[in-house]
Protein backbone atom coordinates (compact mmCIF):
# COMPACT_ATOMS: atom_id res chain seq x y z
CA UNK A 1 0.00 0.00 0.00
CA UNK A 2 1.46 3.37 -0.81
CA UNK A 3 2.04 5.85 1.84
CA UNK A 4 0.87 9.59 1.50
CA UNK A 5 3.24 12.30 0.93
CA UNK A 6 4.46 14.01 4.31
CA UNK A 7 3.42 16.96 2.65
CA UNK A 8 0.11 15.46 1.58
CA UNK A 9 -3.11 17.20 3.59
CA UNK A 10 -5.05 14.72 6.48
CA UNK A 11 -8.15 16.06 4.58
CA UNK A 12 -8.66 15.58 0.76
CA UNK A 13 -9.29 18.50 -1.70
CA UNK A 14 -9.85 21.45 1.62
CA UNK A 15 -11.13 24.37 0.35
CA UNK A 16 -8.85 27.23 0.98
CA UNK A 17 -10.73 30.62 1.05
CA UNK A 18 -9.46 34.32 0.35
CA UNK A 19 -9.36 37.02 2.97
CA UNK A 20 -12.19 38.26 0.98
CA UNK A 21 -14.43 35.85 0.85
CA UNK A 22 -14.11 34.81 4.15
CA UNK A 23 -14.82 38.51 5.39
CA UNK A 24 -18.16 38.65 3.09
CA UNK A 25 -19.23 35.68 4.67
CA UNK A 26 -19.41 37.16 7.86
CA UNK A 27 -22.60 39.33 6.02
CA UNK A 28 -24.89 36.40 4.85
CA UNK A 29 -26.21 33.15 6.39
CA UNK A 30 -25.13 29.65 5.35
CA UNK A 31 -28.17 29.02 3.17
CA UNK A 32 -28.35 32.36 1.58
CA UNK A 33 -26.87 32.63 -2.28
CA UNK A 34 -23.33 33.99 -2.75
CA UNK A 35 -22.62 37.99 -2.80
CA UNK A 36 -21.85 36.64 -6.56
CA UNK A 37 -24.63 34.93 -7.15
CA UNK A 38 -26.95 37.88 -5.97
CA UNK A 39 -25.23 40.65 -8.40
CA UNK A 40 -25.54 38.00 -11.37
CA UNK A 41 -29.22 37.90 -10.53
CA UNK A 42 -29.86 41.48 -9.40
CA UNK A 43 -28.75 42.71 -12.93
CA UNK A 44 -30.10 40.04 -15.12
CA UNK A 45 -33.79 39.77 -13.92
CA UNK A 46 -35.14 42.79 -15.51
CA UNK A 47 -33.80 43.79 -19.12
CA UNK A 48 -34.76 47.56 -18.50
CA UNK A 49 -31.41 46.91 -16.40
CA UNK A 50 -29.60 48.30 -19.78
CA UNK A 51 -30.50 51.50 -19.10
CA UNK A 52 -28.67 51.82 -16.13
CA UNK A 53 -25.60 53.58 -18.12
CA UNK A 54 -27.89 56.63 -18.07
CA UNK A 55 -27.41 57.09 -14.37
CA UNK A 56 -23.71 58.40 -14.53
CA UNK A 57 -24.89 59.98 -17.94
CA UNK A 58 -27.56 62.07 -15.69
CA UNK A 59 -24.68 62.66 -13.54
CA UNK A 60 -23.11 64.21 -16.09
CA UNK A 61 -25.30 66.12 -18.13
CA UNK A 62 -26.43 67.69 -14.66
CA UNK A 63 -23.04 69.14 -14.02
CA UNK A 64 -22.45 70.42 -17.57
CA UNK A 65 -23.36 72.79 -20.15
CA UNK A 66 -25.93 70.42 -22.04
CA UNK A 67 -29.46 70.85 -23.75
CA UNK A 68 -32.05 70.89 -21.00
CA UNK A 69 -33.90 68.63 -23.01
CA UNK A 70 -31.66 66.43 -23.16
CA UNK A 71 -30.21 66.34 -19.54
CA UNK A 72 -34.31 65.96 -19.29
CA UNK A 73 -34.45 62.79 -21.69
CA UNK A 74 -31.49 61.31 -19.58
CA UNK A 75 -32.94 61.65 -16.19
CA UNK A 76 -35.95 60.70 -16.92
CA UNK A 77 -34.62 57.47 -18.88
CA UNK A 78 -31.94 56.96 -15.92
CA UNK A 79 -35.04 56.62 -12.98
CA UNK A 80 -36.67 53.19 -15.24
CA UNK A 81 -34.05 51.38 -14.67
CA UNK A 82 -33.57 52.40 -10.98
CA UNK A 83 -37.01 51.42 -10.44
CA UNK A 84 -36.75 48.20 -11.35
CA UNK A 85 -34.02 47.87 -8.76
CA UNK A 86 -35.88 48.96 -6.10
CA UNK A 87 -38.87 46.76 -6.86
CA UNK A 88 -36.16 43.47 -6.99
CA UNK A 89 -34.53 44.41 -4.04
CA UNK A 90 -37.52 45.08 -2.13
CA UNK A 91 -38.88 41.48 -3.34
CA UNK A 92 -36.24 39.86 -2.33
CA UNK A 93 -35.69 41.06 1.16
CA UNK A 94 -38.81 40.94 1.89
CA UNK A 95 -38.68 36.63 1.36
CA UNK A 96 -35.94 36.93 4.47
CA UNK A 97 -38.70 38.84 6.95
CA UNK A 98 -41.85 37.69 8.38
CA UNK A 99 -45.34 38.22 6.34
CA UNK A 100 -45.84 41.78 8.67
CA UNK A 101 -42.46 43.20 8.03
CA UNK A 102 -42.79 41.71 4.38
CA UNK A 103 -45.95 43.85 4.00
CA UNK A 104 -44.91 47.22 5.78
CA UNK A 105 -42.14 47.08 4.12
CA UNK A 106 -43.20 46.37 0.26
CA UNK A 107 -46.29 49.30 1.66
CA UNK A 108 -43.12 51.52 2.27
CA UNK A 109 -40.91 50.80 -1.04
CA UNK A 110 -43.26 49.54 -3.37
CA UNK A 111 -43.86 53.36 -4.45
CA UNK A 112 -40.24 54.49 -3.92
CA UNK A 113 -40.14 56.12 -6.99
CA UNK A 114 -43.50 57.95 -6.84
CA UNK A 115 -41.89 59.20 -3.46
CA UNK A 116 -38.82 60.30 -4.43
CA UNK A 117 -39.77 62.03 -7.15
CA UNK A 118 -42.52 63.66 -5.27
CA UNK A 119 -40.58 64.70 -2.37
CA UNK A 120 -37.80 66.21 -4.77
CA UNK A 121 -40.72 68.25 -6.46
CA UNK A 122 -41.78 69.32 -3.02
CA UNK A 123 -38.65 70.60 -1.61
CA UNK A 124 -38.06 72.47 -4.89
CA UNK A 125 -41.52 74.26 -4.27
CA UNK A 126 -43.06 72.74 -7.46
CA UNK A 127 -46.72 71.28 -5.48
CA UNK A 128 -48.24 71.44 -8.92
CA UNK A 129 -45.67 68.70 -10.54
CA UNK A 130 -45.94 66.31 -6.90
CA UNK A 131 -49.63 66.57 -7.40
CA UNK A 132 -49.83 65.95 -10.87
CA UNK A 133 -47.17 62.59 -11.02
CA UNK A 134 -48.83 61.52 -8.17
CA UNK A 135 -52.49 61.97 -9.81
CA UNK A 136 -51.04 60.41 -13.53
CA UNK A 137 -49.83 57.21 -11.13
CA UNK A 138 -53.11 56.41 -9.80
CA UNK A 139 -54.22 56.83 -13.16
CA UNK A 140 -51.87 55.37 -15.14
CA UNK A 141 -52.32 52.34 -12.78
CA UNK A 142 -56.34 51.81 -12.24
CA UNK A 143 -56.55 52.54 -16.26
CA UNK A 144 -53.48 51.66 -18.22
CA UNK A 145 -52.05 48.69 -16.25
CA UNK A 146 -55.41 47.87 -15.50
CA UNK A 147 -56.91 47.79 -18.72
CA UNK A 148 -53.74 46.03 -20.40
CA UNK A 149 -53.92 43.34 -17.82
CA UNK A 150 -58.18 42.60 -19.05
CA UNK A 151 -56.81 43.12 -22.26
CA UNK A 152 -54.58 40.70 -22.77
CA UNK A 153 -55.60 38.24 -19.92
CA UNK A 154 -59.11 38.23 -21.81
CA UNK A 155 -57.33 36.81 -24.84
CA UNK A 156 -56.01 34.19 -22.98
CA UNK A 157 -59.08 33.44 -21.21
CA UNK A 158 -62.86 34.45 -22.18
CA UNK A 159 -63.08 35.46 -18.47
CA UNK A 160 -61.13 36.01 -15.60
CA UNK A 161 -62.72 35.97 -11.93
CA UNK A 162 -60.58 38.16 -8.81
CA UNK A 163 -62.33 39.72 -5.65
CA UNK A 164 -60.99 43.73 -5.22
CA UNK A 165 -64.74 44.71 -2.78
CA UNK A 166 -62.43 46.09 -0.37
CA UNK A 167 -59.78 47.53 -2.18
CA UNK A 168 -62.23 49.38 -4.72
CA UNK A 169 -64.43 50.60 -1.09
CA UNK A 170 -61.04 52.42 0.13
CA UNK A 171 -60.19 53.37 -3.01
CA UNK A 172 -63.78 54.83 -3.92
CA UNK A 173 -63.35 56.63 -0.03
CA UNK A 174 -59.76 58.24 -1.05
CA UNK A 175 -61.21 59.93 -4.44
CA UNK A 176 -64.61 61.73 -2.25
CA UNK A 177 -61.69 62.64 -0.15
CA UNK A 178 -59.64 64.40 -3.13
CA UNK A 179 -62.71 65.40 -4.24
CA UNK A 180 -64.03 67.64 -1.31
CA UNK A 181 -61.52 70.42 -1.24
CA UNK A 182 -62.08 71.13 -4.72
CA UNK A 183 -66.15 71.17 -4.10
CA UNK A 184 -64.96 73.73 -1.10
CA UNK A 185 -62.64 75.86 -3.56
CA UNK A 186 -65.15 75.95 -5.67
CA UNK A 187 -68.29 76.95 -3.16
CA UNK A 188 -65.47 79.65 -2.12
CA UNK A 189 -64.86 80.82 -5.51
CA UNK A 190 -68.89 81.29 -6.21
CA UNK A 191 -69.64 82.78 -2.72
CA UNK A 192 -67.13 85.76 -3.92
CA UNK A 193 -67.96 86.29 -7.39
CA UNK A 194 -71.38 88.26 -6.24
CA UNK A 195 -69.28 90.58 -4.06
CA UNK A 196 -67.09 91.81 -6.77
CA UNK A 197 -69.54 94.51 -8.73
CA UNK A 198 -70.58 96.32 -5.85
CA UNK A 199 -67.44 97.55 -5.24
CA UNK A 200 -64.69 99.77 -6.98
CA UNK A 201 -61.75 98.04 -8.73
CA UNK A 202 -59.44 98.68 -6.00
CA UNK A 203 -61.65 97.29 -3.51
CA UNK A 204 -62.73 94.43 -6.01
CA UNK A 205 -59.16 93.52 -6.37
CA UNK A 206 -58.53 93.41 -2.12
CA UNK A 207 -61.52 91.73 -1.54
CA UNK A 208 -60.60 88.92 -4.35
CA UNK A 209 -57.16 88.91 -2.67
CA UNK A 210 -58.52 88.23 0.61
CA UNK A 211 -60.99 85.78 -0.62
CA UNK A 212 -58.04 83.57 -2.84
CA UNK A 213 -55.98 83.67 0.85
CA UNK A 214 -58.93 83.01 3.06
CA UNK A 215 -59.74 79.81 0.53
CA UNK A 216 -56.18 78.55 0.20
CA UNK A 217 -55.84 79.00 4.12
CA UNK A 218 -58.72 76.85 4.67
CA UNK A 219 -57.94 74.16 1.76
CA UNK A 220 -54.99 73.85 4.18
CA UNK A 221 -56.41 72.79 6.81
CA UNK A 222 -58.60 70.46 5.22
CA UNK A 223 -55.87 68.56 3.27
CA UNK A 224 -53.86 67.90 6.58
CA UNK A 225 -56.98 67.10 8.63
CA UNK A 226 -58.17 65.00 5.75
CA UNK A 227 -54.41 63.91 5.59
CA UNK A 228 -53.77 62.58 9.22
CA UNK A 229 -57.30 60.73 8.75
CA UNK A 230 -56.64 58.51 5.56
CA UNK A 231 -53.23 57.81 7.16
CA UNK A 232 -55.16 56.03 9.85
CA UNK A 233 -57.17 54.65 7.46
CA UNK A 234 -54.83 53.37 5.71
CA UNK A 235 -52.61 52.03 8.93
CA UNK A 236 -56.15 50.36 9.23
CA UNK A 237 -56.36 48.75 6.12
CA UNK A 238 -53.08 47.25 6.53
CA UNK A 239 -53.90 45.46 10.02
CA UNK A 240 -57.62 44.41 8.60
CA UNK A 241 -55.20 42.55 5.91
CA UNK A 242 -52.79 41.09 7.80
CA UNK A 243 -54.29 40.38 11.39
CA UNK A 244 -57.80 41.00 11.83
CA UNK A 245 -59.67 39.01 8.39
CA UNK A 246 -56.21 38.06 6.71
CA UNK A 247 -58.55 35.17 5.55
CA UNK A 248 -59.93 36.99 3.28
CA UNK A 249 -56.84 37.27 1.23
CA UNK A 250 -55.97 33.53 1.46
CA UNK A 251 -57.43 33.17 -2.29
CA UNK A 252 -54.81 35.98 -3.30
CA UNK A 253 -52.20 33.71 -1.19
CA UNK A 254 -53.07 30.38 -3.29
CA UNK A 255 -52.88 31.77 -6.96
CA UNK A 256 -49.76 32.69 -6.46
CA UNK A 257 -46.73 30.30 -7.73
CA UNK A 258 -45.18 28.37 -4.58
CA UNK A 259 -41.94 27.63 -6.66
CA UNK A 260 -41.63 31.23 -6.76
CA UNK A 261 -41.74 32.13 -3.25
CA UNK A 262 -39.61 29.14 -1.79
CA UNK A 263 -36.35 31.31 -1.10
CA UNK A 264 -34.56 33.93 -1.79
CA UNK A 265 -32.29 34.18 -4.86
CA UNK A 266 -30.40 37.04 -3.38
CA UNK A 267 -28.46 38.04 -0.18
CA UNK A 268 -30.45 39.76 2.51
CA UNK A 269 -27.40 41.99 3.12
CA UNK A 270 -27.11 42.93 -0.66
CA UNK A 271 -30.64 43.10 -1.20
CA UNK A 272 -30.42 45.48 1.49
CA UNK A 273 -27.37 47.43 -0.14
CA UNK A 274 -29.00 47.87 -3.13
CA UNK A 275 -32.39 49.35 -1.89
CA UNK A 276 -30.21 52.02 -0.42
CA UNK A 277 -27.78 52.62 -3.28
CA UNK A 278 -30.90 52.34 -5.66
CA UNK A 279 -32.51 55.02 -3.26
CA UNK A 280 -29.93 57.65 -2.96
CA UNK A 281 -29.37 57.16 -6.88
CA UNK A 282 -32.74 57.66 -7.34
CA UNK A 283 -33.30 60.80 -5.11
CA UNK A 284 -30.32 61.89 -7.13
CA UNK A 285 -31.70 61.33 -10.73
CA UNK A 286 -35.19 62.67 -9.56
CA UNK A 287 -33.65 66.13 -8.34
CA UNK A 288 -32.31 66.68 -11.92
CA UNK A 289 -35.33 65.59 -13.57
CA UNK A 290 -37.06 67.77 -11.14
CA UNK A 291 -34.45 70.62 -11.88
CA UNK A 292 -35.01 70.44 -15.92
CA UNK A 293 -38.60 70.26 -16.44
CA UNK A 294 -39.65 73.65 -16.10
CA UNK A 295 -36.76 74.91 -18.21
CA UNK A 296 -37.80 71.97 -21.23
CA UNK A 297 -41.46 73.38 -20.76
CA UNK A 298 -39.81 76.70 -21.82
CA UNK A 299 -38.03 75.91 -24.07
CA UNK A 300 -39.76 73.24 -26.12
CA UNK A 301 -43.51 74.45 -24.98
CA UNK A 302 -44.56 71.10 -23.47
CA UNK A 303 -47.55 70.80 -21.05
CA UNK A 304 -45.95 70.82 -17.20
CA UNK A 305 -49.41 68.91 -16.54
CA UNK A 306 -48.98 66.60 -19.07
CA UNK A 307 -44.95 65.53 -18.14
CA UNK A 308 -46.56 65.46 -14.51
CA UNK A 309 -49.53 63.44 -15.17
CA UNK A 310 -48.31 61.55 -18.21
CA UNK A 311 -44.86 60.79 -18.64
CA UNK A 312 -43.22 60.54 -14.81
CA UNK A 313 -45.51 57.82 -13.80
CA UNK A 314 -43.98 56.10 -16.71
CA UNK A 315 -40.75 55.77 -15.02
CA UNK A 316 -42.26 54.21 -11.31
CA UNK A 317 -44.77 52.04 -13.54
CA UNK A 318 -42.41 50.80 -16.30
CA UNK A 319 -41.80 47.39 -14.38
CA UNK A 320 -45.47 46.93 -12.59
CA UNK A 321 -46.81 47.71 -15.94
CA UNK A 322 -44.94 44.29 -17.42
CA UNK A 323 -45.19 42.41 -14.24
CA UNK A 324 -49.25 42.74 -13.69
CA UNK A 325 -49.63 42.25 -17.57
CA UNK A 326 -47.09 38.66 -17.64
CA UNK A 327 -49.37 38.09 -14.59
CA UNK A 328 -53.08 38.50 -16.11
CA UNK A 329 -51.78 36.56 -19.17
CA UNK A 330 -51.06 33.57 -17.26
CA UNK A 331 -54.77 33.57 -15.60
CA UNK A 332 -53.51 35.12 -12.43
CA UNK A 333 -55.93 37.86 -12.42
CA UNK A 334 -55.76 38.18 -8.54
CA UNK A 335 -52.81 39.00 -8.42
CA UNK A 336 -52.86 41.22 -11.54
CA UNK A 337 -55.70 43.53 -9.97
CA UNK A 338 -53.91 43.75 -6.54
CA UNK A 339 -51.00 45.27 -8.12
CA UNK A 340 -52.76 47.69 -10.27
CA UNK A 341 -55.71 48.55 -7.37
CA UNK A 342 -53.33 48.13 -4.37
CA UNK A 343 -50.40 50.73 -5.97
CA UNK A 344 -53.25 53.55 -6.41
CA UNK A 345 -54.29 52.75 -3.05
CA UNK A 346 -51.39 53.13 -1.62
CA UNK A 347 -50.27 56.23 -3.61
CA UNK A 348 -53.71 58.19 -2.91
CA UNK A 349 -54.18 56.64 1.00
CA UNK A 350 -50.74 56.56 2.06
CA UNK A 351 -48.27 58.95 -0.27
CA UNK A 352 -50.54 61.88 -1.03
CA UNK A 353 -51.08 62.09 2.71
CA UNK A 354 -47.66 61.60 3.89
CA UNK A 355 -46.26 64.07 1.70
CA UNK A 356 -49.02 66.83 3.05
CA UNK A 357 -47.66 66.44 6.30
CA UNK A 358 -44.06 66.72 5.14
CA UNK A 359 -45.17 69.71 3.50
CA UNK A 360 -46.62 71.24 6.55
CA UNK A 361 -43.75 70.22 8.64
CA UNK A 362 -40.73 71.67 6.38
CA UNK A 363 -42.87 74.74 5.43
CA UNK A 364 -43.35 73.71 2.31
CA UNK A 365 -47.16 73.59 1.57
CA UNK A 366 -49.09 71.24 -0.44
CA UNK A 367 -52.78 71.03 -0.29
CA UNK A 368 -55.41 68.50 -1.76
CA UNK A 369 -57.07 70.33 -4.28
CA UNK A 370 -55.35 69.34 -7.04
CA UNK A 371 -55.49 72.24 -9.71
CA UNK A 372 -53.65 75.12 -10.39
CA UNK A 373 -54.30 77.37 -7.47
CA UNK A 374 -52.77 80.70 -9.33
CA UNK A 375 -53.77 80.09 -12.83
CA UNK A 376 -57.31 77.87 -12.72
CA UNK A 377 -59.41 79.28 -10.29
CA UNK A 378 -62.88 77.41 -12.24
CA UNK A 379 -60.42 74.57 -13.06
CA UNK A 380 -61.18 71.49 -12.06
CA UNK A 381 -60.25 68.94 -14.63
CA UNK A 382 -57.87 66.98 -13.00
CA UNK A 383 -60.71 66.27 -10.18
CA UNK A 384 -62.98 65.46 -12.54
CA UNK A 385 -60.94 63.15 -14.37
CA UNK A 386 -59.91 61.39 -11.40
CA UNK A 387 -63.81 61.05 -9.91
CA UNK A 388 -65.04 59.46 -13.55
CA UNK A 389 -62.17 57.26 -13.39
CA UNK A 390 -62.42 55.55 -10.66
CA UNK A 391 -66.10 55.28 -10.74
CA UNK A 392 -65.78 53.42 -14.20
CA UNK A 393 -63.06 51.48 -12.84
CA UNK A 394 -65.13 50.77 -9.18
CA UNK A 395 -68.02 49.78 -11.49
CA UNK A 396 -66.09 47.34 -13.84
CA UNK A 397 -64.28 45.47 -10.95
CA UNK A 398 -67.13 45.07 -8.79
CA UNK A 399 -68.63 42.20 -10.98
CA UNK A 400 -65.64 40.55 -9.79
CA UNK A 401 -65.20 39.19 -13.65
CA UNK A 402 -62.99 40.83 -16.88
CA UNK A 403 -62.22 40.41 -20.49
CA UNK A 404 -60.85 41.77 -23.09
CA UNK A 405 -63.83 44.46 -24.24
CA UNK A 406 -63.53 46.20 -20.02
CA UNK A 407 -59.62 46.29 -20.50
CA UNK A 408 -60.24 47.65 -24.40
CA UNK A 409 -62.75 50.37 -22.30
CA UNK A 410 -60.06 51.38 -19.61
CA UNK A 411 -57.35 51.84 -22.02
CA UNK A 412 -59.37 53.95 -24.03
CA UNK A 413 -60.34 56.31 -21.28
CA UNK A 414 -56.71 56.73 -20.60
CA UNK A 415 -56.05 57.57 -24.21
CA UNK A 416 -58.31 60.18 -23.69
CA UNK A 417 -56.91 61.68 -20.96
CA UNK A 418 -53.60 61.42 -22.84
CA UNK A 419 -54.69 63.54 -25.53
CA UNK A 420 -56.79 66.24 -23.89
CA UNK A 421 -53.38 66.78 -21.29
CA UNK A 422 -51.33 66.37 -24.75
CA UNK A 423 -53.19 69.62 -26.03
CA UNK A 424 -53.94 71.71 -22.72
Amino acid sequence: MSRPAERSPLLGNPRRRSCGNRFLSLFRQESEPSWTQSIEILFSTHWVNVLLIFVPLSFVSHFTDVDVGLQFAISFLALIPLSALLGIATEQLSLEVGQTPSSLLNATFSNAVEIIVAFAALMRDEPRIVQTSLLGSILSNILSVLGFSFFFGGFKHKENKYDAEISSSLMTLTCITLVIPAAYHAAQSQGGEGTIPSFHSFNASVDVTLLRHSSEEGLQWISRGASILLLCVYAAFLFFQLKTHSYLYEKLRKHQDPNSRETAKMSSTVAALTLLGATALTGCCADFLISSIERTVLKYHISERFIGMIMIPIVGNAAEHVASVWMASKGKMELAVGICVGSAIQIASFVIPLLVIIGWITSHPLTLFFEDFEHSIHDTSQTVVLFVSVLLVNFLIQTGNSNYLQGLILITLYLVIVLTFWVS
